[in-house]
């Protein structure tokens, strides 16, 4: 860390440094996904980002996680390291790199919302307006280059959207008992070895005649995307807090957009430019609005501190949540595959 500045000012920065690393997945995903197919860009990064991590959680001989924070780094796993990864590398092989970053563009309204939730947090009616309107934007973009209905690929990036949120707000919460890169180090390395079996299984037969380039993209996803990014990520969230680092998220869908056309020369069209400029905006009013924090007593009026249990507010466990999303995962992949056939 850097001592002259504030923790404020230090968790701004490692947000910033997570959202250019993060911007750079979907072209990375784009340009490895025609050669090494999808469950390899998905789980194959995660693999080298465990090994990564593995390897830094020895070298600091950094204590194990409570039994009462595991439920949590799986919920963060099957988010940030199964589910976003699977479906977005899917995605990524039927639709450019700018396409989804108007898509992904939703992606701060839904960590506020999941956010809230987990939190006992209570958003005004504003809040939910703000993100009825960025979610209809991105619908409307998505029928109008879907040729008049949204296309599996979309569909996929909605649903990543909402997985990836409940990730980051349960590893935003993590992050401030464990530390911001322990989260995802102890979450990769959890996922690892499930992970590993599901790698090998899909290596392509010509693998060793793959080119360079997507090589290079698998091993940012890895490296950079998958660890890196992550840990300046939830560094910055244990610093500057959830709501404030998460606006960084604003600046994402416009790295991305620049990137697809600087690295794989991507045609920026109007209606895409637009769709993301209207769709961040109205995030960023959604954002500005009030949020109440609710507060529980007990029986004599006296303020009770929130628990730290691994439950939603609303009575539906997290971990069990995420599992039925995982599934509605694979079973949306593996229709949308057959219908393509």
């Amino acid at each position: 860390m850097v001592p002259h500045l504030s923790r404020e000012a230090q968790g701004i920065g490692f947000g910033i440094l997570g959202v250019v690393g993060f911007s750079l997945t979907l072209p990375a995903s784009r340009e490895a996904v025609p050669y090494f197919g999808a469950i390899i860009v998905a789980f194959g990064r995660a693999v080298i980002a465990a090994i990564l991590a593995a390897g830094v959680l020895l070298a600091r001989r950094e204590p194990l996680p409570k039994r009462r924070q595991l439920l949590s780094l799986v919920v963060v796993a099957a988010g940030a390291i199964v589910c976003f990864p699977l479906l977005s590398a899917w995605a990524m092989d039927r639709l450019p790199a700018s396409h989804g970053a108007v898509i992904l563009a939703l992606l701060p309204s839904f960590t506020a919302g999941a956010s809230a939730v987990r939190n006992g947090e209570r958003p005004s009616v504003a809040f939910w307006i703000a993100s009825v309107a960025g979610a209809a934007t991105v619908l409307g973009y998505a029928i109008f280059t879907g040729f008049g209905r949204p296309q599996p690929p979309d569909l996929a990036l909605i649903l990543a959207d909402l997985i990836l949120a409940v990730a980051y707000a349960e590893g935003g919460r993590l992050s401030t008992q464990l530390g911001g890169w322990q989260v995802i180090a102890w979450a990769l390395v959890l996922a690892g070895p499930f992970l590993l079996v599901l790698a090998i299984m899909a290596i392509p037969a010509h693998i060793e005649s793959i080119p360079v380039k997507p090589w290079v993209a698998l091993l940012y996803l890895g490296i950079g995307s998958q660890f890196l990014a992550f840990v300046a990520w939830y560094t910055g969230m244990s610093l500057g807090g959830v709501a404030h680092i998460s606006q960084m998220q604003f600046l994402q869908p416009f790295l991305t957009i620049v990137f697809s056309a600087l690295l794989l020369h991507e045609r920026i069209t109007a209606v895409t430019a637009a769709a993301a400029v209207v769709t961040v905006g109205v995030v960023v009013l959604g954002k500005k609005t009030a949020v109440r924090t609710s507060i529980l007593r007990d029986t004599n009026g006296v303020t009770v501190p929130p628990t730290d249990c691994n439950t939603f507010q609303c009575g539906v466990e997290s971990e069990t949540f995420l599992f039925t999303l995982y599934t509605a995962s694979l079973c949306f992949i593996r229709y949308c595959d057959s219908e393509s056939r």
